[in-house]
Order: structure tokens, then C-alpha cells, then sequence
């Protein structure tokens, strides 16, 4: 459908621009009419700019921030991240969130790496690897080095932690620049 636009439009301003007086100021016009589509399209921002854009996820990109872990999510990538919402967040013993990002940084840094998988995971390749691994679902490797377990529970992907605390994923495959973002309702723990 976009080529069926494009090529009639393109063909429009070829016309036009073969209507302009002399070659010089049909450079310039090209040269301008390229200038303006470039500074149309924005580029798409990285992990840590989709969150911050997204105000269900202040909580996160503060304890991003707390852990020093926003270069870190600014990087090349590709990263996968399993996103705690604010209501998971929330769900939280009262004070923990204050703890973490005040107190206990290193313990945050850890909490938040475990929410993180190297490599882009769209939602189609998990469901299609869970449904590979079978009954003892997939088992996938964070940076910090734990692993999550990847289930499907009535149609839903759910990731298990160490602990056996379980996450369902609410949302999937926000686009980032370095990756990928599925938004999860309950903070997952390292063993």
C-alpha cells in the first residue's frame, strides 16, 4: 500500500520540479524537499527514552536512574526488557522501592538486570521457543545471570523467577532503537 502511495506522489513532484525555471533551482528544490522529509522523521528512542516517554513506567526509570544503570540501557543492545509497570511497583512491601533506590543500590541494580535479556526477543519468537521447549518451558538467561522460566498460562506468557514468583506480560513488543520492551505486572527477584 505505502509503494501504491509513494510512486504516484514521487511521480507528482517529479512534474513539479521539472516545472521549475532552470536546473539550479530545481537542485535546490530537490535538495530542500529532502532536507524537510529528513527532519520529519524522528528516530525512534532507546530503552531507557521509550520508558522515560511513557508515564506508567516513572517508577522504573527512576529506579533505573538510582541503580546507574541508564548508559548501561542507552547502549547499542539489543536488549529485551521485562518491564515492571508502576502498579507492580506499587504491589511492593510499603517502603521497598524507597530502600532500594536509596539505600540499597546494588541490591536494585540486581532486582533490575534480572528484568533484562541480551538479544531482541520479540513476543512471536518467545511463544514460538516456549512452544518448542515443551512442558518444562523455556528457560531464559538475564544479564545479571539468573534465568527466568517462560511459560504460556491460558494464553498468556508468564516468566517465573528463583523464588517461584510469577509475572504475567500485559503488553509486548515496544519498539526501542536498541531493543525491545514487554511491560509485566509484578517485579521478578533474584534468587
Amino acid at each position: 500500500m505505502f509503494r501504491k502511495i509513494m510512486i504516484p506522489l514521487m511521480a507528482g513532484t517529479a512534474l513539479s520540479l521539472s516545472a521549475c525555471a532552470d536546473a539550479a533551482d530545481q537542485a535546490a528544490d530537490g535538495d530542500s524537499a529532502m532536507a524537510d522529509a529528513s527532519s520529519v522523521e524522528e528516530a525512534t528512542p532507546d530503552i531507557v527514552g521509550v520508558a522515560s516517554g511513557n508515564a506508567d513506567f516513572s517508577t522504573l526509570v527512576a529506579a533505573v536512574q538510582a541503580a546507574g544503570l541508564v548508559e548501561t540501557l542507552q547502549g547499542d543492545g539489543p536488549f529485551t526488557v521485562f518491564a515492571p509497570n508502576n502498579a507492580a511497583f506499587d504491589a511492593l512491601p510499603e517502603g521497598t522501592v524507597e530502600t532500594l533506590t536509596t539505600e540499597e543500590t546494588g541490591m536494585l541494580g540486581s532486582i533490575l538486570t534480572y528484568h533484562v535479556v541480551a538479544g531482541e526477543l520479540m513476543a512471536a519468537d518467545v511463544l514460538s521457543a516456549i512452544e518448542a521447549a515443551g512442558d518444562e518451558g523455556l528457560a531464559v538467561e538475564t544479564v545479571n545471570g539468573g534465568t527466568l522460566t517462560a511459560t504460556l498460562v491460558d494464553g498468556s506468557v508468564v516468566l517465573t523467577d528463583a523464588n517461584g514468583g510469577t509475572a504475567t506480560v500485559i503488553a509486548t513488543d515496544v519498539d526501542a532503537s536498541n531493543g525491545v520492551i514487554h511491560v509485566i505486572d509484578t517485579v521478578l527477584m533474584p534468587a
